[in-house]
Protein backbone atom coordinates (compact mmCIF):
# COMPACT_ATOMS: atom_id res chain seq x y z
CA UNK A 1 0.00 0.00 0.00
CA UNK A 2 1.52 3.39 -1.00
CA UNK A 3 2.41 6.09 1.52
CA UNK A 4 1.19 9.69 1.23
CA UNK A 5 2.75 12.82 2.63
CA UNK A 6 0.20 15.44 3.64
CA UNK A 7 0.13 19.03 4.85
CA UNK A 8 -2.74 19.92 7.18
CA UNK A 9 -3.91 23.22 8.63
CA UNK A 10 -5.63 22.91 12.00
CA UNK A 11 -8.46 25.00 13.48
CA UNK A 12 -5.87 27.17 15.29
CA UNK A 13 -4.19 28.03 11.99
CA UNK A 14 -1.11 25.91 12.72
CA UNK A 15 0.28 23.81 9.83
CA UNK A 16 1.39 20.22 10.37
CA UNK A 17 2.75 17.52 8.11
CA UNK A 18 2.74 13.75 8.26
CA UNK A 19 2.71 10.48 6.37
CA UNK A 20 -0.09 7.92 6.16
CA UNK A 21 -0.85 4.73 4.24
CA UNK A 22 -3.87 4.49 1.95
CA UNK A 23 -5.01 2.71 -1.20
CA UNK A 24 -4.97 5.97 -3.18
CA UNK A 25 -5.05 9.73 -2.73
CA UNK A 26 -8.85 9.78 -2.45
CA UNK A 27 -8.73 7.30 0.44
CA UNK A 28 -5.98 9.34 2.08
CA UNK A 29 -8.15 12.48 1.79
CA UNK A 30 -11.02 10.60 3.45
CA UNK A 31 -8.80 9.71 6.40
CA UNK A 32 -7.85 13.36 6.88
CA UNK A 33 -11.38 14.70 6.63
CA UNK A 34 -12.46 16.39 9.84
CA UNK A 35 -8.92 16.84 11.12
CA UNK A 36 -8.43 20.21 9.44
CA UNK A 37 -8.00 21.80 6.04
CA UNK A 38 -5.87 19.68 3.72
CA UNK A 39 -3.34 21.91 1.98
CA UNK A 40 -1.49 19.26 0.02
CA UNK A 41 -1.26 15.51 -0.37
CA UNK A 42 1.08 13.50 -2.57
CA UNK A 43 2.52 10.03 -2.82
CA UNK A 44 5.92 9.51 -1.17
CA UNK A 45 8.64 9.21 -3.81
CA UNK A 46 10.42 5.89 -3.87
CA UNK A 47 7.49 4.00 -2.38
CA UNK A 48 7.93 0.31 -2.99
CA UNK A 49 5.79 -1.45 -5.55
CA UNK A 50 5.03 -5.10 -5.81
CA UNK A 51 6.25 -7.16 -8.75
CA UNK A 52 2.68 -7.36 -10.05
CA UNK A 53 2.35 -3.57 -9.99
CA UNK A 54 5.64 -3.17 -11.86
CA UNK A 55 4.62 -5.71 -14.53
CA UNK A 56 1.23 -4.00 -14.86
CA UNK A 57 2.91 -0.66 -15.40
CA UNK A 58 5.00 -2.15 -18.23
CA UNK A 59 1.83 -3.14 -20.10
CA UNK A 60 0.72 0.45 -20.69
CA UNK A 61 1.53 1.34 -24.28
CA UNK A 62 -1.34 3.74 -25.02
CA UNK A 63 -3.16 6.58 -23.38
CA UNK A 64 -5.65 6.31 -20.53
CA UNK A 65 -8.76 4.19 -20.87
CA UNK A 66 -12.26 5.34 -20.02
CA UNK A 67 -11.91 3.64 -16.64
CA UNK A 68 -8.78 5.73 -15.98
CA UNK A 69 -10.75 8.89 -16.77
CA UNK A 70 -13.57 7.69 -14.51
CA UNK A 71 -11.18 6.99 -11.62
CA UNK A 72 -9.50 10.36 -12.12
CA UNK A 73 -12.85 12.16 -12.03
CA UNK A 74 -14.00 10.29 -8.94
CA UNK A 75 -10.77 10.92 -7.03
CA UNK A 76 -10.71 14.57 -8.05
CA UNK A 77 -14.28 15.03 -6.76
CA UNK A 78 -13.41 13.46 -3.39
CA UNK A 79 -10.23 15.51 -2.98
CA UNK A 80 -11.84 18.81 -3.97
CA UNK A 81 -14.70 18.12 -1.54
CA UNK A 82 -12.08 17.47 1.16
CA UNK A 83 -10.74 21.00 0.67
CA UNK A 84 -7.69 20.24 -1.48
CA UNK A 85 -6.98 22.71 -4.24
CA UNK A 86 -7.40 21.57 -7.85
CA UNK A 87 -3.68 21.94 -8.52
CA UNK A 88 -2.68 19.86 -5.51
CA UNK A 89 -5.39 17.27 -6.23
CA UNK A 90 -4.27 16.77 -9.82
CA UNK A 91 -0.66 16.55 -8.68
CA UNK A 92 -1.54 13.89 -6.10
CA UNK A 93 -3.48 11.83 -8.63
CA UNK A 94 -0.69 12.17 -11.18
CA UNK A 95 1.86 10.86 -8.69
CA UNK A 96 0.00 7.58 -8.31
CA UNK A 97 -1.01 7.17 -11.98
CA UNK A 98 0.32 3.86 -13.31
CA UNK A 99 -0.06 4.76 -16.98
CA UNK A 100 2.98 6.90 -17.87
CA UNK A 101 1.19 8.73 -20.69
CA UNK A 102 -1.72 9.52 -18.41
CA UNK A 103 0.70 10.74 -15.76
CA UNK A 104 2.40 13.09 -18.24
CA UNK A 105 -0.99 14.34 -19.37
CA UNK A 106 -2.08 15.13 -15.79
CA UNK A 107 1.20 16.90 -15.08
CA UNK A 108 0.66 19.04 -18.17
CA UNK A 109 -2.92 19.83 -17.09
CA UNK A 110 -1.64 20.80 -13.63
CA UNK A 111 0.93 23.15 -15.19
CA UNK A 112 -1.79 24.71 -17.35
CA UNK A 113 -3.90 25.35 -14.24
CA UNK A 114 -0.88 26.81 -12.43
CA UNK A 115 -0.33 29.20 -15.33
CA UNK A 116 -3.75 30.71 -14.68
CA UNK A 117 -5.96 28.79 -17.12
CA UNK A 118 -9.31 27.37 -16.08
CA UNK A 119 -9.47 23.62 -15.55
CA UNK A 120 -11.94 23.22 -18.43
CA UNK A 121 -9.60 25.14 -20.72
CA UNK A 122 -6.68 22.90 -19.73
CA UNK A 123 -8.74 19.80 -20.55
CA UNK A 124 -9.38 21.09 -24.08
CA UNK A 125 -5.81 20.09 -25.01
CA UNK A 126 -6.87 16.43 -24.79
CA UNK A 127 -10.21 16.11 -26.64
CA UNK A 128 -9.54 12.43 -27.30
CA UNK A 129 -9.92 11.63 -23.60
CA UNK A 130 -12.06 14.53 -22.35
CA UNK A 131 -14.93 14.95 -24.80
CA UNK A 132 -17.06 18.05 -25.31
CA UNK A 133 -19.64 16.86 -22.77
CA UNK A 134 -17.00 16.53 -20.07
CA UNK A 135 -15.47 19.93 -20.83
CA UNK A 136 -18.79 21.78 -21.06
CA UNK A 137 -20.08 20.32 -17.79
CA UNK A 138 -16.82 21.32 -16.06
CA UNK A 139 -17.07 24.82 -17.57
CA UNK A 140 -20.65 25.14 -16.34
CA UNK A 141 -19.63 24.09 -12.83
CA UNK A 142 -16.78 26.61 -12.79
CA UNK A 143 -19.29 29.39 -13.46
CA UNK A 144 -21.85 28.11 -10.94
CA UNK A 145 -19.40 27.18 -8.18
CA UNK A 146 -20.57 23.54 -7.86
CA UNK A 147 -17.35 21.91 -9.05
CA UNK A 148 -17.24 18.84 -6.78
CA UNK A 149 -20.95 18.10 -7.28
CA UNK A 150 -20.57 18.36 -11.06
CA UNK A 151 -17.58 16.01 -11.01
CA UNK A 152 -19.79 13.47 -9.22
CA UNK A 153 -22.40 13.83 -11.99
CA UNK A 154 -19.73 13.39 -14.67
CA UNK A 155 -18.37 10.31 -12.90
CA UNK A 156 -21.86 8.80 -12.66
CA UNK A 157 -22.39 9.50 -16.37
CA UNK A 158 -19.07 7.90 -17.34
CA UNK A 159 -19.75 4.86 -15.15
CA UNK A 160 -23.14 4.30 -16.80
CA UNK A 161 -21.69 4.69 -20.30
CA UNK A 162 -18.92 2.19 -19.54
CA UNK A 163 -21.46 -0.27 -18.15
CA UNK A 164 -23.76 0.16 -21.17
CA UNK A 165 -20.91 -0.28 -23.63
CA UNK A 166 -19.77 -3.43 -21.81
CA UNK A 167 -23.30 -4.88 -21.94
CA UNK A 168 -23.64 -4.27 -25.68
CA UNK A 169 -20.14 -5.56 -26.39
CA UNK A 170 -20.88 -8.70 -24.39
CA UNK A 171 -24.09 -9.25 -26.35
CA UNK A 172 -22.16 -8.96 -29.64
CA UNK A 173 -19.24 -11.14 -28.54
CA UNK A 174 -21.47 -14.11 -27.78
CA UNK A 175 -22.84 -14.64 -31.32
CA UNK A 176 -19.40 -13.92 -32.76
CA UNK A 177 -17.88 -16.66 -30.61
CA UNK A 178 -20.56 -19.17 -31.56
CA UNK A 179 -20.21 -18.31 -35.26
CA UNK A 180 -16.43 -18.72 -35.07
CA UNK A 181 -16.87 -22.15 -33.46
CA UNK A 182 -19.35 -23.16 -36.18
CA UNK A 183 -16.95 -22.12 -38.93
CA UNK A 184 -14.05 -23.88 -37.20
CA UNK A 185 -15.98 -27.14 -36.82
CA UNK A 186 -17.05 -27.02 -40.47
CA UNK A 187 -13.51 -26.42 -41.70
CA UNK A 188 -12.22 -29.26 -39.51
CA UNK A 189 -14.80 -31.70 -40.90
CA UNK A 190 -14.14 -30.67 -44.51
CA UNK A 191 -10.34 -30.73 -44.32
CA UNK A 192 -9.61 -33.57 -41.86
CA UNK A 193 -12.62 -35.88 -41.67
CA UNK A 194 -14.03 -36.01 -45.20
CA UNK A 195 -10.69 -36.64 -46.96
CA UNK A 196 -10.37 -39.92 -45.04
CA UNK A 197 -13.51 -41.17 -46.79
CA UNK A 198 -12.11 -40.33 -50.22
CA UNK A 199 -10.55 -43.75 -50.66
CA UNK A 200 -13.80 -45.47 -49.61
CA UNK A 201 -15.91 -43.57 -52.14
CA UNK A 202 -13.32 -43.54 -54.95
CA UNK A 203 -14.64 -45.16 -58.15
CA UNK A 204 -18.22 -45.19 -56.87
CA UNK A 205 -19.19 -41.69 -57.95
CA UNK A 206 -22.17 -43.00 -59.95
CA UNK A 207 -23.97 -44.26 -56.85
CA UNK A 208 -23.10 -41.35 -54.57
CA UNK A 209 -25.89 -38.89 -53.69
CA UNK A 210 -25.41 -35.22 -54.64
CA UNK A 211 -24.68 -34.00 -51.06
CA UNK A 212 -21.74 -36.40 -50.85
CA UNK A 213 -20.41 -35.42 -54.29
CA UNK A 214 -20.73 -31.72 -53.47
CA UNK A 215 -18.94 -32.01 -50.11
CA UNK A 216 -16.20 -34.27 -51.50
CA UNK A 217 -15.48 -31.75 -54.26
CA UNK A 218 -15.53 -28.87 -51.76
CA UNK A 219 -13.24 -30.80 -49.42
CA UNK A 220 -10.79 -31.62 -52.23
CA UNK A 221 -10.72 -27.95 -53.27
CA UNK A 222 -10.06 -26.73 -49.72
CA UNK A 223 -7.27 -29.26 -49.17
CA UNK A 224 -5.59 -28.60 -52.52
CA UNK A 225 -6.10 -24.85 -52.68
CA UNK A 226 -6.04 -24.02 -48.98
CA UNK A 227 -3.80 -21.03 -49.66
CA UNK A 228 -6.45 -19.54 -51.96
CA UNK A 229 -9.13 -20.08 -49.30
CA UNK A 230 -7.00 -18.46 -46.59
CA UNK A 231 -6.09 -15.59 -48.90
CA UNK A 232 -9.69 -15.04 -49.94
CA UNK A 233 -10.92 -15.01 -46.34
CA UNK A 234 -8.13 -12.61 -45.36
CA UNK A 235 -9.01 -10.25 -48.20
CA UNK A 236 -12.69 -10.44 -47.24
CA UNK A 237 -12.01 -9.73 -43.56
CA UNK A 238 -9.62 -6.84 -44.22
CA UNK A 239 -11.92 -5.53 -46.94
CA UNK A 240 -14.85 -5.41 -44.52
CA UNK A 241 -12.63 -3.79 -41.87
CA UNK A 242 -11.42 -0.99 -44.16
CA UNK A 243 -14.89 -0.55 -45.68
CA UNK A 244 -16.27 -0.04 -42.17
CA UNK A 245 -13.79 2.82 -41.73
CA UNK A 246 -15.10 4.70 -44.77
CA UNK A 247 -18.07 7.08 -44.70
CA UNK A 248 -20.14 4.73 -46.87
CA UNK A 249 -19.20 1.77 -44.67
CA UNK A 250 -20.17 3.55 -41.46
CA UNK A 251 -23.47 4.55 -43.04
CA UNK A 252 -24.17 0.97 -44.14
CA UNK A 253 -23.32 -0.58 -40.77
CA UNK A 254 -25.26 2.07 -38.83
CA UNK A 255 -28.28 1.41 -41.03
CA UNK A 256 -27.94 -2.34 -40.53
CA UNK A 257 -27.88 -1.87 -36.74
CA UNK A 258 -31.17 0.00 -36.85
CA UNK A 259 -33.05 -2.30 -39.23
CA UNK A 260 -31.61 -5.81 -38.72
CA UNK A 261 -34.51 -7.77 -37.15
CA UNK A 262 -32.71 -9.34 -34.17
CA UNK A 263 -30.57 -6.37 -33.14
CA UNK A 264 -32.68 -3.33 -34.04
CA UNK A 265 -34.49 -3.02 -30.69
CA UNK A 266 -31.24 -3.31 -28.76
CA UNK A 267 -29.42 -0.66 -30.81
CA UNK A 268 -32.38 1.72 -30.93
CA UNK A 269 -32.67 1.52 -27.13
CA UNK A 270 -28.91 2.13 -26.87
CA UNK A 271 -28.93 5.24 -29.04
CA UNK A 272 -32.07 6.72 -27.50
CA UNK A 273 -30.81 6.12 -23.96
CA UNK A 274 -27.34 7.52 -24.73
CA UNK A 275 -28.67 10.60 -26.56
CA UNK A 276 -31.28 11.56 -23.99
CA UNK A 277 -29.01 10.81 -21.04
CA UNK A 278 -26.32 13.05 -22.53
CA UNK A 279 -28.83 15.78 -23.28
CA UNK A 280 -30.33 15.55 -19.79
CA UNK A 281 -26.96 15.84 -18.08
CA UNK A 282 -26.03 18.91 -20.13
CA UNK A 283 -29.42 20.60 -19.59
CA UNK A 284 -29.21 20.00 -15.83
CA UNK A 285 -25.64 21.35 -15.82
CA UNK A 286 -26.83 24.61 -17.35
CA UNK A 287 -25.07 24.22 -20.71
CA UNK A 288 -26.67 26.38 -23.46
CA UNK A 289 -29.23 24.48 -25.54
CA UNK A 290 -27.44 24.88 -28.88
CA UNK A 291 -24.22 23.49 -27.40
CA UNK A 292 -26.23 20.72 -25.75
CA UNK A 293 -27.79 19.62 -29.04
CA UNK A 294 -24.45 19.74 -30.88
CA UNK A 295 -22.75 17.60 -28.21
CA UNK A 296 -25.69 15.17 -28.10
CA UNK A 297 -25.38 14.59 -31.84
CA UNK A 298 -21.62 13.98 -31.62
CA UNK A 299 -21.97 11.47 -28.77
CA UNK A 300 -25.04 9.63 -30.09
CA UNK A 301 -22.85 7.01 -31.79
CA UNK A 302 -24.92 6.49 -34.94
CA UNK A 303 -24.95 8.34 -38.28
CA UNK A 304 -28.74 8.62 -38.42
CA UNK A 305 -29.19 9.80 -34.83
CA UNK A 306 -26.33 12.26 -35.27
CA UNK A 307 -28.14 13.66 -38.31
CA UNK A 308 -31.39 13.89 -36.32
CA UNK A 309 -29.85 15.95 -33.53
CA UNK A 310 -28.08 18.19 -36.03
CA UNK A 311 -31.44 18.91 -37.69
CA UNK A 312 -32.90 19.68 -34.26
CA UNK A 313 -29.93 22.00 -33.65
CA UNK A 314 -30.66 23.85 -36.88
CA UNK A 315 -34.37 24.13 -36.04
CA UNK A 316 -33.70 25.48 -32.53
CA UNK A 317 -31.17 27.92 -33.97
CA UNK A 318 -34.00 29.28 -36.13
CA UNK A 319 -36.16 29.78 -33.05
CA UNK A 320 -38.25 26.60 -33.24
CA UNK A 321 -39.04 24.15 -30.45
CA UNK A 322 -37.03 20.95 -29.93
CA UNK A 323 -40.12 18.81 -30.46
CA UNK A 324 -40.80 20.44 -33.85
CA UNK A 325 -38.09 18.46 -35.64
CA UNK A 326 -38.50 15.35 -33.47
CA UNK A 327 -42.10 14.97 -34.62
CA UNK A 328 -40.88 14.45 -38.18
CA UNK A 329 -38.61 11.47 -37.49
CA UNK A 330 -39.21 7.75 -37.03
CA UNK A 331 -36.04 7.29 -34.97
CA UNK A 332 -37.84 8.26 -31.76
CA UNK A 333 -41.18 6.82 -30.62
CA UNK A 334 -44.10 9.25 -30.58
CA UNK A 335 -44.43 8.82 -26.81
CA UNK A 336 -40.84 10.04 -26.33
CA UNK A 337 -41.49 13.08 -28.52
CA UNK A 338 -44.63 13.89 -26.52
CA UNK A 339 -42.76 13.66 -23.21
CA UNK A 340 -39.92 15.85 -24.53
CA UNK A 341 -42.48 18.40 -25.72
CA UNK A 342 -44.22 18.35 -22.32
CA UNK A 343 -40.91 18.80 -20.50
CA UNK A 344 -39.97 21.66 -22.80
CA UNK A 345 -43.29 23.44 -22.18
CA UNK A 346 -43.20 22.93 -18.40
CA UNK A 347 -39.56 23.96 -17.99
CA UNK A 348 -38.63 20.54 -16.58
CA UNK A 349 -36.87 19.21 -19.66
CA UNK A 350 -33.83 17.94 -17.73
CA UNK A 351 -35.94 15.86 -15.33
CA UNK A 352 -38.03 14.43 -18.17
CA UNK A 353 -34.91 13.48 -20.16
CA UNK A 354 -33.44 11.72 -17.12
CA UNK A 355 -36.61 9.68 -16.67
CA UNK A 356 -36.82 8.73 -20.35
CA UNK A 357 -33.15 7.74 -20.55
CA UNK A 358 -33.49 5.62 -17.40
CA UNK A 359 -36.51 3.86 -18.92
CA UNK A 360 -34.67 3.13 -22.17
CA UNK A 361 -31.62 1.93 -20.26
CA UNK A 362 -33.92 -0.63 -18.67
CA UNK A 363 -35.28 -1.45 -22.13
CA UNK A 364 -31.71 -1.90 -23.35
CA UNK A 365 -30.94 -4.44 -20.63
CA UNK A 366 -34.09 -6.38 -21.49
CA UNK A 367 -33.28 -6.20 -25.22
CA UNK A 368 -29.79 -7.58 -24.60
CA UNK A 369 -31.25 -10.52 -22.67
CA UNK A 370 -33.71 -11.12 -25.50
CA UNK A 371 -30.98 -11.01 -28.14
CA UNK A 372 -28.75 -13.47 -26.31
CA UNK A 373 -31.67 -15.81 -25.60
CA UNK A 374 -32.68 -15.74 -29.30
CA UNK A 375 -29.20 -16.13 -30.73
CA UNK A 376 -28.34 -19.23 -28.71
CA UNK A 377 -31.03 -21.53 -30.20
CA UNK A 378 -30.55 -20.02 -33.68
CA UNK A 379 -26.82 -20.73 -33.64
CA UNK A 380 -27.40 -24.23 -32.24
CA UNK A 381 -29.85 -24.96 -35.07
CA UNK A 382 -27.40 -23.60 -37.66
CA UNK A 383 -24.48 -25.62 -36.26
CA UNK A 384 -26.63 -28.73 -35.98
CA UNK A 385 -27.83 -28.33 -39.57
CA UNK A 386 -24.29 -27.97 -40.91
CA UNK A 387 -22.92 -30.91 -38.95
CA UNK A 388 -26.04 -32.97 -39.72
CA UNK A 389 -25.72 -32.25 -43.44
CA UNK A 390 -22.08 -33.36 -43.43
CA UNK A 391 -22.90 -36.48 -41.40
CA UNK A 392 -25.77 -37.31 -43.77
CA UNK A 393 -23.47 -36.89 -46.78
CA UNK A 394 -21.10 -39.46 -45.26
CA UNK A 395 -23.63 -41.98 -43.92
CA UNK A 396 -26.08 -42.10 -46.86
CA UNK A 397 -23.63 -43.54 -49.42
CA UNK A 398 -22.44 -46.13 -46.89
CA UNK A 399 -26.02 -47.37 -46.43
CA UNK A 400 -26.58 -47.27 -50.18
CA UNK A 401 -23.46 -49.31 -50.92
CA UNK A 402 -24.36 -51.79 -48.22
CA UNK A 403 -27.78 -52.37 -49.81
CA UNK A 404 -26.18 -52.88 -53.24
CA UNK A 405 -23.77 -55.47 -51.84
CA UNK A 406 -26.71 -57.42 -50.35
Amino acid sequence: MPHFKYQLQGADGQTSTGVLSAADSAAAADQLRGKGKVLNIQVVEGAEKTLGERLKALNYTSGPSQKDILNFTTQLAVMVRAGISIRAAIEGIAEQAENPKFKDMLVDIKEEVESGKAFSEALMKYPRYFNSLYINMVRASEMSGSFAKMLDRIAAYLAQQIETRAMVRGAMIYPGTIATMAIGVTIFLLTFVLPKFGAVFKGKEDVLPWPTIFLMQLSAFMVQYWWAVVGGLSVLIFGCYFFAKTEQGKLAFDKMKLFFPIFQKMFRSLYISRSLHTMGELVNAGVPMLDTLAITGDISGNYYYRGLWRRVHSAVKQGKKIAFELQRTSLLPKSVVQMVSAGEESGKLGEVLDEISAYYLKQLREAIKTVTSMIEPIMIVVMGSIVGFIAMAIILPIFKMSSLVK
